[in-house]
C-alpha cells in the first residue's frame, strides 16, 4: 500500500500542496464525519493497520506496504492496537498527531524527489503551515483559535457580534431563520469577514463564505452544509442539530 503514490506524482510546489490538501481532507473526514466507520475498521483483533489519506480526498484503513523501503513514507503502524486502551478522544488525537507528521513527510519526500530548492521548500512549508493541523481540527483547537482571532478583531474595532445563531446562510447572515432587519452594508461585510475565519469541523477549511453553514448544538463546531449533507431547506426543520461525530458518540454510549 502506498497511498495512491504510484499513479500520482506531483512535481511542482503547487501540485505537492494540492496532494497534501487532498490527503489531509481525507484524514479529517475519517476522524470527524466518518469517525464511526473509522472506529469500527480499526479492530484491535486485526493485524497492524494504518490510516491512509489519498489525494482524491478518500481514506482507507489498510495494512502497511510490503515493499521495503516503500515508495513513500508510511503512516503510523498499528493504530488499531491502541484503540481500546485509550478514551476515544485521546485515541483520535493520537492518530491525528501521527497523521500530521505523515503528511509532512510525504510532502517533503516529493520535494526531495523532485529537487525542490531552498525557496521552494520554504514556500511549500509556509503553504502547509497556513492550514490548521489535523490535530487542531479534531480537538477543536482550530475553532478556538479562529474564535479568539475573530474576537480580538471585533474588540479592536469596537464591534459586537450580531448573531447567536446556529445556521449561516449564503449571504453571510447567521440565524435559523433569516434576519428580518438588516444593518448597513459595512456591518454586513464584517459578518462575511468573520464568517470567512470560521473553520469547518469536517474539512478544516475556512473558505466557502458564500456557502451554507450549520453549527452543532452539542459541540458548537461549524460545518459546511455540503460536508455534513445538510441543505438550507432541511435545516429549517431541525430543532437541534447534532453533527455526525456527536451523533456517533451518543449512539455508542
Amino acid at each position: 500500500m502506498e497511498g495512491g503514490a504510484a499513479a500520482y506524482n506531483p512535481r511542482t510546489v503547487e501540485e505537492v500542496f494540492k496532494d497534501f490538501k487532498g490527503r489531509r481532507a481525507a484524514i479529517v473526514k475519517a476522524l470527524t464525519t466518518d469517525v464511526q466507520e473509522f472506529y469500527q475498521q480499526c479492530d484491535p483483533e486485526k493485524e497492524n493497520l494504518c490510516l491512509y489519506g489519498l489525494p482524491n480526498e478518500e481514506w482507507e484503513v489498510n495494512l502497511p506496504a510490503e515493499e521495503v523501503p516503500p515508495e513513500l513514507p508510511e503512516p503510523a503502524l498499528g493504530i488499531n492496537f491502541a484503540r481500546d486502551g485509550l478514551s476515544e478522544k485521546e485515541w483520535l488525537s493520537l492518530v491525528a498527531i501521527h497523521s500530521d507528521a505523515w503528511l509532512l513527510s510525504v510532502s517533503f519526500c516529493f520535494g526531495s524527489r523532485f529537487s525542490f530548492h531552498r525557496e521552494e521548500r520554504k514556500r511549500l512549508f509556509n503553504m502547509i503551515n497556513d492550514v490548521p493541523t489535523i490535530f487542531e481540527v479534531v480537538t477543536g483547537i482550530a475553532k478556538k483559535q479562529s474564535k479568539d482571532k475573530s474576537s480580538t478583531a471585533n474588540q479592536s474595532n469596537g464591534n459586537k457580534s450580531k448573531s447567536n445563531s446556529k445556521v449561516r446562510t449564503s449571504d453571510g447572515k447567521s440565524s435559523k431563520t433569516r434576519n428580518v432587519k438588516e444593518e448597513d452594508e459595512g456591518e454586513d461585510e464584517e459578518d462575511e469577514d468573520e464568517h470567512g475565519e470560521t473553520l469547518c469541523g469536517a474539512c478544516g477549511d475556512s473558505d466557502g463564505a458564500d456557502e451554507f453553514w450549520i453549527c452543532c448544538d452539542l459541540c458548537e463546531k461549524w460545518f459546511h452544509g455540503k460536508c455534513v449533507k445538510i441543505t438550507p431547506a432541511r435545516a429549517e426543520h431541525i430543532k437541534q442539530y447534532k453533527c455526525p461525530s456527536c451523533s456517533n458518540k451518543r449512539a455508542r454510549a
